[in-house]
């Protein structure tokens, strides 16, 4: 069984996440860039982890698949990052990892979750128990064209079932009947799926072995070593713990990919994954030499962050997101957002922006040491600065 420690394992996953040089990366360089470069370089990133998590929590500036596309791609204008699913853009939106942007290409790949959640994963039959509802809902779209979640809320007061309709828009989009044609203003707009997907990838669903396949790949593609564990989770897949050892024995066979353990500080092995083209890679990245003048801020639900065992594993870093708490429980604040610089995450800060006043408050701003060099305080400082910049707002502390 071949091996990698720590380190090696740790500098992978920011490669293949295009957390460093983009030489290595293979991703594009950091901005500034233009509105069509920059949606071209956006879509380079999500195709590297087959997904873009999203989130409506806006309190940093930007709400979370902006800031990841902004820690990779620089100057990039959040705005941009915003309207990436429309009209004509190679995404389709479904469940990923969780809600969240895919290539279109992994449509086909997700046939198995369509049929899956013929029953809503949540709410049971909800189709099957209000027949009627489906079907005047999907009439109305037919008929009226694309609806705005708003619009559903619109028929309040009319005998209209506002919370049932907005269950079965979800229902009809989960089994695959309708499709997010776009968000404006994060707002969903639902349209029937024909008009959404183009008819090739409709007409090409893939079988369960060649997804799991296709999708494990797609996500060591993104982390670089993974355990079985996380590969599930980021696509979830769960309950198919036969059918996931069956594919990753298929891929192994391919040679697409082999057995790898990572060695803890203690010499202990843990097993997992890794693509056969990172292997060599990851060894080589031992002699690298990683530039820690600057430092970048992360996203809490980053690609290298949700995994929460995992970034304390390989960062050494505890992970936490406390929105949920009451502020007096709080340890570090709202809306943490890590701070990397080079290959350690070495602080986390809390901010809120005040759009009318265009400032950044730095409401908190913890260090991981208690005693970090002058370097590391200038690298996280200068992240702020350089994010507050891209927001066209000051930094206020």
């Amino acid at each position: 069984m071949e091996s990698i420690d720590i380190r090696q394992a740790r500098r992978l996953a920011l490669v293949r996440a295009g957390l460093l040089r983009p030489a290595l990366t293979g991703l594009p360089s950091r901005g500034p860039l233009r509105e069509k470069a920059a949606r071209r370089a956006c879509l380079a990133v999500i195709r590297r982890f087959g997904y873009l998590q999203l989130d409506t929590v806006a309190v940093a500036g930007a709400r979370s698949h902006a800031l990841v596309l902004m820690s990779r791609l620089g100057g990039i204008d959040p705005t941009v990052c915003e309207a990436l699913l429309s009209p004509g853009e190679p995404l389709f939106e479904y469940w990923g990892h969780e809600a969240s942007w895919l290539p279109m290409e992994l449509y086909p790949y997700f046939e198995f979750r369509r049929q899956e959640y013929r029953h809503h994963p949540w709410w049971g039959d909800v189709l099957g128990e209000h027949p009627k509802a489906t079907q005047r809902l999907l009439d109305r779209i037919r008929n009226e064209g694309p609806l705005r979640s708003l619009d559903l809320e619109g028929q309040s007061g009319s005998g209209w079932d506002v919370k049932l309709t907005k269950k079965v828009a979800s229902a009809l989009w989960s089994r695959g009947d309708l499709a997010i044609r776009e968000r404006r203003s994060f707002q969903r707009v639902f349209d029937l799926a024909e008009r959404v997907i183009p008819a090739e990838l409709k007409k090409q669903p893939r079988d369960l072995p060649s997804s799991l396949r296709t999708l494990l790949l797609r996500a060591l593609a993104g982390h670089g070593w993974a355990q079985t564990g996380t590969l599930t989770a980021t696509w979830r897949l769960r309950n198919r713990k036969n059918e996931l050892a069956q594919a990753l024995h298929q891929l192994v066979e391919m040679e697409a990919i082999v057995s790898c353990s990572l060695v803890d500080k203690k010499g202990r092995p843990l097993s997992g994954w890794i693509r056969t083209e990172d292997l060599e890679l990851a060894h080589e990245l031992s002699r690298l030499r990683v530039r820690r003048s600057k430092g970048v801020l992360l996203s809490p639900f980053d690609p290298v962050l949700w995994d929460r065992a995992r970034t304390q594993r390989l960062f050494d870093f505890h992970q936490v997101l406390e929105i949920f708490k009451p502020a007096t429980s709080r340890q570090y604040g709202y809306f943490c957002l890590p701070v990397l610089v080079g290959d350690e995450l070495v602080a986390r800060v809390d901010l809120k922006a005040d759009r009318q006043r265009k400032c950044l408050d730095v409401l908190a701003l913890i260090f991981e040491s208690r005693d970090p060099s002058i370097a590391t305080q200038h690298a996280v400082r200068s992240a702020i600065s350089t994010y507050s910049g891209h927001l066209g707002m000051t930094v206020r502390i």
